[in-house]
């Protein structure tokens, strides 16, 4: 089978299959895309013709540009592509002693609790612009969401009165958040002052800039890059870091995993498992601090560097 029929057939499939979210199938799709122009500069157009050689070849040259984690995940998409023309055409599979890492969980970075104070403090609500900025932040923030649920929310899916937000996640899986008293007033504000001000046609999306139109990734992370500059935090805050604050604060709050989990809308509570131990290296970083026996060590050297 031609290469390029092979892989416009195996994402037609994952595209109409449930389960995927549509970031997910833009990875595959651009993966595979890598993968298509080494075979061709290989002057390989059929599947016939991939050996484990080529993919051994293939992954080599990844390994000089790219980072382990994205290696990994272009590992997977070709591995997956290839195990999918198996199942469906019988085909070797030359990706058969192909491994992929899972490598090591690195700990989300996120903002405490005073440099989310420090942000939310810059805003002037009695400025629409700026009103607007502050009402997204606290939505990301106060609720957990990913930047893409924010961007794409609905007005049907915003319950300001009971104070709720239905949230269409990964996999078009529903979960209702409820929204904190401080959040809900911003985002009425902004609902009622500046979407009714600056609406130019009829729409459902709950945030709209001041052309009228609905907001993307992109622009969020423009002004909250922007912002973080302004508060002086000095740390790289996205948009998706605010969403691990958000989990990190219940945590430390007292909230259960699972309750977590299922505010964040996490499939696998392994995923969510990553802020025990942001919580736990929080709990060992003030302990080494404030234990009497690391104070006096302190004491001991700082005796010696004046001896």
């Amino acid at each position: 089978m031609k290469t390029d029929t092979a892989i416009r057939e195996y994402m037609m499939s994952i595209t109409a299959s449930e389960g995927r979210a549509d970031n997910t199938i833009k990875a595959y799709s651009r993966d595979l895309n890598k993968y298509r122009e080494y075979l061709s500069e290989k002057g390989i157009c059929d599947t016939g013709k991939i050996s484990e050689a080529v993919v051994d070849s293939f992954v080599r040259e990844l390994n000089s540009k790219y980072s382990a984690s994205t290696v990994n995940r272009i590992k997977t998409s070709i591995r997956n592509f290839h195990r999918f023309l198996n199942v469906r055409y019988k085909f070797n599979d030359p990706t058969l002693n192909l491994t992929v890492s899972k490598g090591e969980k690195r700990l989300p970075i996120y903002a405490s609790h005073e440099e989310i104070d420090d942000l939310m403090s810059l805003f002037d609500d009695e400025i629409p612009q700026e009103l607007f900025e502050h009402a997204i932040f606290e939505t990301i923030y106060g609720l957990g969401l990913r930047v893409s649920e924010c961007c794409g929310l609905k007005t049907n899916q915003v319950n300001l009165n009971d104070g709720f937000v239905k949230v269409l996640g990964k996999g078009s899986k529903e979960r209702v958040i409820p929204i904190p008293e401080q959040t809900a007033r911003i985002m009425k504000r902004y609902f009622s002052n500046v979407r009714t001000l600056w609406l130019k046609k009829s729409t459902n999306s709950f945030y709209i800039n001041h052309l009228g139109k609905p907001i993307y990734r992109e622009y969020v992370e423009d002004i909250l890059r922007k912002r973080i500059g302004e508060a002086g935090i000095d740390k790289h805050i996205t948009p998706h870091k605010l969403r691990h604050s958000y989990a990190t604060h219940l945590l430390e709050g007292g909230a259960d995993l699972r309750v977590i989990q299922e505010l964040l809308g996490h499939s696998d509570i392994s995923t969510t498992e990553i802020y025990t131990h942001v919580e736990s290296e929080r709990l060992k970083n003030t302990y080494m601090k404030a234990h009497p026996f690391n104070k006096e060590k302190g004491l001991d050297i700082s005796k010696k560097e004046k001896d």
